[in-house]
């Protein structure tokens, strides 16, 4: 343990002494913030045509109308803008040849593997957290249910999760940082458009299972507010499997 939160230290104090945190924090919180005040006038001058047109103002249910795009929203951005996050962490060390230190070292392999990806994950929650003021001022401003923001705030860093995962063994395969973005957005936009790919072969046992697969379908869950077993598991699964195959991709690169 105290192998891997070294690794996550020394992974943090990399990533915030160059700008790339900052930028990648920058363009979420910006284009996030956008989207967000885009559709809250959006329903605002819905709410006033509705007034105009019946003489009263309608019941909202602002988490439909304005929470559940968003959530949608972030996640694409995410799908962008992790990439940039994970595809120094390893690829880096390649390339500057310091992996071969790193592989000799006393310090696990899996350490290390996980040391990363915790740094990672330490900056997105940092990402995910300062879009907080979002609900905080809905909720201010109007009447909310916590609920469904909490469980979508949930499924959001499950997902980013996956895609600090998927970019964590893209890193890993090429000592190329601009390679290793693009295999893990190509990875990550696979997995989100099997869902679309599903509903050309619908009520079928392999419109069934391409849906199980989707991890947009498995996402849609959290946003709407319920927290599923299996979403739970698939999303979990999905994170294990890059982390050990990421492993397993440096254990077999240490014997060459």
């Amino acid at each position: 343990m105290k192998s891997t939160l070294a690794i996550m230290g020394k992974e943090l104090r990399v990533l915030f002494n160059s700008p790339m945190a900052y930028v990648v924090t920058a363009i979420f919180i910006l284009i996030s913030g956008y989207l967000f005040y885009s559709i809250v006038l959006f329903a605002s001058s819905q709410s006033m045509q509705i007034l105009r047109v019946q003489g009263a103002l309608p019941q909202i249910n602002l988490n439909d109308l304005i929470f559940r795009p968003t959530f949608h929203n972030m996640a694409v951005i995410l799908m962008l803008t992790l990439p940039l996050i994970t595809m120094r962490l390893l690829a880096e060390e390649k390339k500057i040849k310091t992996i071969e230190l790193l592989m000799t070292s006393p310090v696990p392999l899996l350490a290390i593997v996980m040391g990363k990806y915790l740094a990672a994950m330490a900056v997105f929650t940092l990402m995910l957290g300062l879009t907080a003021y979002m609900p905080l001022l809905m909720w201010y401003y109007g009447s909310i249910q916590w609920m469904p923001i909490l469980t979508g705030y949930l499924g959001i860093w499950l997902l980013g999760g996956v895609f600090i995962a998927v970019g964590l063994l893209a890193s890993s395969l090429t000592e190329n940082q601009i390679i290793a973005s693009f295999i893990s957005f190509g990875a990550v936009l696979i997995l989100w458009l099997i869902g679309w790919i599903s509903q050309g072969v619908a009520d079928t046992s392999l419109g069934s299972f391409l849906t199980y697969l989707s991890i947009g379908e498995h996402t849609e869950n959290f946003i709407r507010g319920m927290i599923d077993t299996e979403d739970l598991v698939y999303l979990a699964t999905l994170i294990i499997v890059g982390i050990f195959i990421t492993h397993r991709v440096l254990e077999s690169q240490r014997w060459k």
